[in-house]
């Protein structure tokens, strides 16, 4: 049997952010540690999730330190100043680094060090049973780690795997608004982001009837709604259904991922975005596991909107050009000497194991060449 998990409460719709005041109260919350990144703060975003807080807001402390891939040394001095300032809990805001690092503060904020004994690569991980509540507000439609199961995080020994804490937020606010000044690249990235989570889990061979439904229902908002958000991020309509797609997806990250996530994520520990990877990666994985798919490569298409017949791979090929997207990866600067590495480490990610169909080294080296 499967086991199905839908946990975490979720605040969502426009305004939603002035929910955080009661939610800290409710949670016993005085001075929380605020975790965000600098772009967010200097887009006044930052300012715009807190609002709520009135003047109470400035005296708080917050920690901007926020790498593009999350790190276990970030994790950790952003635990410190939790503990210096005297802090009782966390808020996360931002986009999907900032959440995940928010998550991981919040393990070592009463949990010894290393973040590694917590990593779900571990060979026997520690407990998390005692961390202080933590509210996440998501700033971009992309990797949903607000309802996600784990913080994704580049570990001290170089390795970017999850710290499995299914249980660990107290509360998610999705507001749309705290979007809309989302610039149109990272628009972009970020809800390929999210369209790669939903298609990936959708093809998981784990049986999961209510994940695949959710996943499906997140793809057919993005596929409708992503070129609208890229063109015009006011347009309120394309930045709810965009939100939305984005939940959707990462609470179907119990069924697992694919070869798009395994090979994503060593190629993120060499310091690349992750939304980007996997917009790169996802028609060429899609070519590799067609046959293994089944009824899926048409399920897709028709959630995508696309006539009978229409090749998946293609298609998304067409859509990212049309978004701006660049469609190789020696675009990002990822160098061909490296592919042979990451191609080997791809087998020992997690996501390796619930791709539809079984790969070797070989075959994710003929993906990474096909995408280099």
């Amino acid at each position: 049997m499967s086991v199905l998990q839908f946990l975490t409460t979720v605040h969502f719709g426009n305004g939603e952010r002035r929910q955080l005041p009661k939610l800290l109260a409710d949670a016993g919350v005085r001075s929380p540690l605020f975790v965000t990144d600098r772009g967010v703060i200097r887009a006044g975003v930052f300012q715009q999730a807190i609002e709520a807080l009135g003047q109470d807001a400035a005296r708080l402390p917050v920690f901007d330190d926020v790498p593009v891939n999350p790190t276990e040394a970030a994790a950790a001095a952003g635990a410190a100043r939790y503990r210096e300032t005297g802090c009782d809990g966390v808020v996360g805001i931002g986009g999907g680094a900032a959440l995940d690092l928010a998550k991981a503060i919040a393990v070592l904020a009463t949990h010894a060090p290393p973040l590694w004994n917590y990593c779900n690569r571990h060979a026997q991980p520690a407990p998390i049973d005692r961390a202080p509540p933590l509210i996440l507000l998501p700033t971009t439609a992309g990797t949903g780690s607000e309802v996600g199961r784990s913080a994704v995080i580049v570990f001290d020994n170089g390795v970017k795997a999850g710290v499995r804490c299914p249980d660990l937020v107290t509360a998610a606010i999705c507001d749309p608004e705290l979007t809309y000044r989302l610039p149109a690249a990272i628009t972009a990235s970020t809800g390929m982001d999210a369209l790669a989570h939903c298609i990936e889990t959708y093809c998981s061979p784990v049986v999961n009837p209510p994940a695949d439904a959710i996943s499906l229902d997140g793809m057919q908002r993005i596929f409708a709604h992503l070129r609208r958000a890229v063109a015009d991020g006011s347009d309120a309509d394309a930045r709810w259904h965009m939100l939305m797609g984005s939940l959707e997806g990462a609470i179907s990250f119990q069924k697992g991922m694919g070869a798009v996530h395994a090979l994503s994520h060593p190629l993120g520990a060499r310091g690349f975005h992750h939304g980007t990877l996997n917009a790169i990666l996802l028609p060429h994985v899609l070519d590799c596991n067609r046959e293994a798919l089944g009824s899926k490569w048409a399920a897709i298409a028709h959630q995508a909107g696309w006539p009978v017949g229409t090749d998946v791979a293609d298609g998304l090929r067409r859509l990212i050009a049309d978004i701006g997207i660049a469609p190789q990866l020696r675009d990002m600067g990822v160098a061909e000497a490296d592919l042979p590495a990451v191609a080997q480490e791809a087998l020992q990610d997690n996501a390796h194991h619930t791709n539809p169909m079984t790969l070797d080294a070989a075959d994710y080296l003929r993906i990474l060449q096909a995408a280099w």
